[in-house]
């Protein structure tokens, strides 16, 4: 049984390189669960990762006996926004934000996979925020995107760049929420060589 890595099979989505580029990020779907708050503080940020974490796992292993089709699971991705957008460019006020964090799930995972999912790590766990996950599509479209290197405090430098000059210097308007794909373990990986996709969807601004 050979197994799908969709970090290679959409290498031009999880792998940009270190300059500003625009992608057409097609509709994928997600494990997804929403919360608030400093994600380095917060419980509830912590209790969604171990819901999301527990649950994508589980969906893979169903996919793997139920359907013979095995796959690595995707990196942890996160949707972030704060009502002022310098609170989380600039001044980066982390106990503002909002968040939206997601792992992509391949499209032949059901809606009865995900349940029998959810209902089998509710019987061996029981997360805290399991009743808060859900499986949606999401459609992100135009994008500008870059592999950011380094700490993740360190990426407002980048962020300020991207929404202040490249976005507007190109034409362009954002147009959905800010967008980052952790392609490594920070418990594993030096803050300065962490790698980490930024992404921001984007619509052309309408002359005249």
């Amino acid at each position: 049984m050979s197994k799908v890595d969709f970090k290679k099979e959409f290498k031009e989505l999880y792998a940009p390189p270190k300059k500003f580029v625009t992608v057409n990020v097609p509709e994928m779907q997600f494990l997804m669960i929403d919360g608030h708050g400093d994600p380095n503080t917060a419980q509830e940020y912590q209790d969604a990762l171990e819901a999301l974490y527990a649950v994508a796992f589980k969906m893979k292993f169903i996919s793997k006996k139920t359907l013979e089709k095995d796959y690595t699971v995707p990196p942890l991705e996160g949707l972030w926004w704060a009502d002022d957008i310098e609170t989380f460019s600039i001044k980066r006020d982390k106990s503002q934000w909002d968040w939206t964090m997601m792992i992509m799930t391949p499209a032949w995972i059901t809606a009865e996979i995900f349940d029998a999912a959810v209902e089998q790590v509710r019987k061996a766990k029981n997360p805290v925020s399991l009743d808060k996950l859900r499986l949606e599509s999401y459609h992100e479209g135009m994008s500008v995107q870059i592999m950011h290197i380094g700490s993740y405090d360190d990426e407002a430098p980048t962020l300020e760049a991207m929404h202040s000059e490249f976005i507007p210097g190109n034409g362009y308007a954002e147009n959905g929420k800010h967008h980052e794909i952790y392609l490594s373990d920070p418990r594993r990986v030096a803050p300065e060589k962490l790698k980490t996709v930024l992404r921001q969807p984007i619509k052309p601004v309408a002359s005249g």
